[in-house]
């Protein structure tokens, strides 16, 4: 579908352009001067909880992620919506305030926007941000020997079902839409000091495929033990009871040939690796010189594995 763009936009033809359709990453960078590179990114999505406050901050929160995957810092953002003509404004107002005190938070600011009528609620940014054209971090860094950090706990798919399914906790909900809301600016910075090599946020391909991404960009292997994997609290539960989006088996069908799991690691906790998350944490590659500098700087990431040569395989041990 997309190389009807990249014939029109070749990519020799945009030197400028540092990060694009060539390889897939998490935003396009256009470097402006030999200090400045803007970065632009755009996410939105119908609500995946009920509160619409809670609902604004976290598709804010999940938008401005892919300026933080890239190392940057945020600089603005343009609210997109779609709202039923037929729903009490005072939601969408709401949802409005979720999303800019997110975007104040970031440091930021709400620039405009622009909306539309539609029967399902779907809100979400248009991203601008800024970096240092040389500290760039896309997916395709990671070297033989860095080690792999997550910044947050995975389950956040599986509760969101489980929570249309009426069958969660409050205080498994309120955890889960306390991690969705946090923002990932804590750990972008930290590996802007540990000197991380590449990264990408855990979003709607879940652990493994943007995992599978990463390492096929990088020409190399991604090792994850299994028993180190954060899981939001009541997630396995909830898996056990069933509760996996339907992009659990689309993920499954596409990545699955990438990824080998040991005999040790339980169908569950393989099918929880392909589960969408929704704002996500970080995937870090940091150099392995550098871990204890990016652990003491990011206090909610946790080790998981590691970078070994290779060809975009991924081992689950």
């Amino acid at each position: 579908m997309l190389q009807p763009l990249r014939d029109i936009f070749p990519a020799n033809n945009h030197p400028n352009l540092l990060v694009g359709l060539t390889k897939a990453d998490d935003a396009a960078v256009y470097q402006l001067d030999d200090q400045q590179a803007i970065i632009s990114t755009t996410d939105f999505f119908p609500p995946v909880v009920d509160d619409p406050y809670d609902f604004g901050a976290i598709a804010a929160a999940n938008a401005l992620s892919d300026i933080y995957a890239m190392g940057g810092e945020v600089l603005f953002a343009i609210n997109l919506v779609a709202f039923p003509e037929n729903l009490d404004k005072e939601i969408l107002r709401e949802i409005l305030r979720g999303g800019a005190e997110k975007v104040a938070e970031a440091g930021g600011v709400i620039a405009g926007g622009h909306s539309v009528s539609d029967k399902e609620p779907k809100y979400g940014l248009a991203v601008t941000g800024r970096i240092d054209p040389n500290k760039v971090k896309t997916k395709g860094g990671a070297r033989p020997g860095d080690v792999l950090v997550l910044t947050k706990p995975l389950g956040v798919g599986v509760v969101t079902t489980a929570l249309k399914r009426e069958i969660t906790s409050e205080a498994d909900v309120e955890t889960a839409v306390s991690s969705m809301k946090m923002l990932n600016k804590q750990a972008a910075i930290a590996a802007q000091n540990a000197d991380a090599a590449s990264m990408t946020d855990i979003t709607g391909f879940g652990l493994l495929g943007h995992a599978q991404e990463m390492a096929k960009n990088g020409d190399v292997d991604f090792h994850f033990q299994a028993d180190k994997l954060p899981f939001l609290p009541g997630a396995k539960s909830y898996a056990e009871a069933g509760a996996f989006p339907g992009g659990m088996g689309r993920n499954l069908i596409h990545f699955e040939e990438h990824v080998t799991f040991a005999e040790s690691v339980p169908e569950l906790i393989q099918h929880m690796l392909y589960t969408p998350e929704t704002s996500g944490g970080l995937l870090v590659a940091v150099p392995s010189d550098n871990i204890h500098k990016f652990l003491a700087d990011c206090d909610t990431a946790v080790e998981i594995g590691h970078v070994s040569a290779g060809n975009g395989h991924l081992w689950v041990e």
